[in-house]
């Protein structure tokens, strides 16, 4: 008789990993970072997610003319105060938040997915880091061209 395999926090053993954003697409790039689910452990209501560090995410494209076409939903609480910000300004001021979004638009809307782009995502606009100390290995993602 076979049993599903649940992971327990003592299965769990969390790596870091840094990826390279530069000249990759957004959506692909994030799908690949999300949740651990590349993992044989996977469990959907544990955190078996990794440490992921992204650098360069100045440098992340987008296909088709999502560059000019697509834009960031923003509410101030007052009504009819909502704000749309284009890609080229968020991707120009605030690039962290790009792959962000993005990641957590993949994600179900759950305390434990919250938690984990708050955690365990690290995201820089340039190439460096401060997490040396961690020694994060190389994650390579193979992109469709």
């Amino acid at each position: 008789m076979r049993s599903t395999y649940t992971a327990t926090p003592a299965d769990i053993e969390p790596r870091w990993y840094v990826v390279d954003a530069e000249g990759m697409v957004l959506g692909r790039l994030a799908s690949e970072i999300v949740r651990g689910k590349h993992k044989p452990m996977f469990t959907p209501h544990m955190d078996t997610g990794d440490f992921v560090i992204v650098i360069n995410a100045e440098k992340v494209r987008v296909t088709g003319r999502k560059a000019e076409q697509k834009t960031y939903f923003k509410h101030t609480g007052y009504m009819g105060h909502d704000r749309h910000i284009p890609f080229a300004t968020m991707i120009a001021k605030h690039p962290e938040r790009v792959i962000e979004k993005a990641v957590y638009g993949m994600l179900p809307k759950t305390l434990l997915a919250r938690n984990e782009v708050r955690r365990k995502l690290r995201v820089y606009a340039g190439g460096q880091h401060p997490h040396a100390a961690q020694q994060p290995t190389p994650l390579t993602i193979a992109e469709a061209k």
